[in-house]
């Protein structure tokens, strides 16, 4: 089995017996995330591009900091070690893309010992035309989109960007997202307007939205049908989040599967109420970090203990999404990395925005 043009951390063709020892060369070069990967035959690499009308050549993103080219053939081979299939690159390359913007934070989210992961949210006709998963288990996966393109993204870290452990990441502790975490909108369970075109995509253009975001955190509340106490639960796993990990406001995720959407939707309640009314709630003062064991914070060089931090600057920061089962009175709060130093990018899939809705690139 042959190999031609790997990504940068090696170079020239490999013959190897087969799929086994494609894997074994592969391991014993630290090429992987440490699963077997598809082997990255040319034949495999070229119908990705094709499918996504991509140039081999073609300039997808420069990580900001050290001015690393990513390439569209580089992002390819990359995919196809991660079980992708040619109609799943367009997705993985807007991803790459959205990363590169200076806005994502690449580098700082990428090596960071906080151990971010890039969550990537898909909008689009795209969805359902890959097979894309936005219902039960949503975030769990068993949906082969959903889990070959973040782990796509996971190896053009590594592979393209360095981003392995112990060397430019140096996450103390990761979380499983890290290995994969893409989500599809269930636009069509939802009345509410998709989050792509909350963020100015025009209607019927397939988008990723990235993140740089911590661990998810499920919460639950099945005791209500009052949408005012449905939220006041978002906003305490908000501020639980801000007094035991980071007290910044940014961009948080929030999940709301069918059952609470379903109730916020009948008493009348859009995604804007939704933001609103966390982020009037998602505050917390000074003093409240003495309960979470940071008392050393609270007088902290004269600080007033009675000094107020907000999770968001505005309520637009918070970005809903309608994803999940049908049955279940939960939802995620998915924090960010670290606040406002690293923003959510949209990008289209696909598309020149600046040429006009659904042309292609």
């Amino acid at each position: 089995m042959r190999s031609d043009r790997l990504p940068d951390m090696t170079a020239g063709t490999f013959e190897v017996a087969d799929a086994f020892e494609a894997n074994e060369l592969f391991g014993r070069n630290g090429w992987t995330d440490g699963l077997p990967i598809v082997p990255p035959t040319p034949e495999l690499v070229q119908k990705c591009l094709e499918a996504a009308l991509l140039e081999p050549d073609a300039i997808l993103g420069v990580e900001p900091v050290r001015g690393l080219v990513v390439t569209a053939e580089k992002v390819a081979i990359n995919a196809v070690m991660a079980g992708c299939r040619p109609e799943d690159l367009p997705v993985v390359a807007a991803a790459v893309e959205a990363m590169c913007e200076p806005a994502y934070l690449l580098h700082g989210s990428a090596a960071s010992t906080g151990g971010s992961a890039p969550l990537v949210i898909v909008n689009g006709p795209i969805r359902p035309a890959i097979g894309l998963n936005a219902t039960d288990n949503a975030l769990g996966g068993g949906a082969r989109a959903n889990g070959v393109i973040g782990r796509a993204i996971r190896l053009v870290l590594i592979n393209l960007l360095g981003c392995v452990p112990g060397a430019l990441d140096h996450s103390t502790l990761g979380h499983p997202g890290k290995v994969s975490f893409c989500v599809a909108e269930d636009e069509d369970g939802s009345p509410w307007i998709p989050l792509a075109q909350e963020r100015g995509v025009p209607d019927g253009v397939s988008a990723v939205t990235v993140l740089a975001c911590a661990p998810p955190r499920q919460v639950m509340n099945e005791w209500t049908t009052v949408p005012e106490e449905i939220c006041e639960t978002f906003a305490a796993e908000i501020r639980a989040n801000m007094c035991g990990y980071s007290i910044w406001p940014g961009n948080y995720v929030l999940v709301i599967p069918k059952q609470l959407r379903d109730l916020l939707a009948a008493a009348g309640w859009q995604k804007s109420d939704v933001r609103n009314y966390v982020w009037r709630r998602a505050r917390v003062k000074r003093s409240d970090w003495g309960a979470w064991g940071k008392g050393a914070l609270v007088d902290r060089d004269g600080h007033d203990p009675d000094q107020e931090f907000g999770a968001f600057d505005s309520p637009d920061d918070l970005l809903v999404v309608a994803a999940g089962g049908s049955a279940g009175g939960f939802a995620a709060v998915v924090p960010p990395w670290l606040g406002n130093r690293a923003r959510a990018v949209t990008k289209a899939i696909g598309v020149c925005l600046d040429c006009g809705p659904g042309e292609e690139r």
